[in-house]
């Protein structure tokens, strides 16, 4: 999948703007286990200490995610996010070394406002 993402050029979708209108939108639609680990991805990649390539990783994974075009359409019952979730986690399993606990914490504290009846865990 990761030869899908590269290939498409996904990164090239990503956007900051586009990345909170997408998980502001759609976030309770899509899940709380996908926005998780779209916002830990998020804050790793604003993070200047991680790797450029990680980086270029993310938003590949991101700009997938807030795509309008994929493997399977997001206005599609129940699985329209399967493609978006697989993706994000193939990236996130990647990149994994370059998750802090503040990156945790930070988008815990966001699902929280989200989700608020949750007890978030890593």
């Amino acid at each position: 999948m990761t030869d899908k993402i590269e290939n498409k050029d996904y990164e090239e979708e990503y956007s900051e703007d586009s990345f909170w209108d997408k998980v502001k939108n759609y976030g309770l639609k899509a899940g709380e286990d996908i926005v998780g680990h779209a916002l830990q991805l998020y804050y790793v990649a604003a993070d200047s200490e991680t790797d450029k390539a990680d980086k270029l990783k993310i938003y590949a994974a991101l700009g997938y995610f807030i795509s309008l075009i994929d493997a399977i359409p997001d206005i599609t019952p129940i699985v329209g996010y399967a493609d978006d979730f697989g993706v994000v986690m193939l990236v996130y399993s990647s990149i994994r070394k370059q998750i802090k606990e503040e990156h945790i914490s930070m988008a815990n504290n966001k699902l929280r406002s989200w989700f608020p009846k949750k007890n978030l865990t890593q």
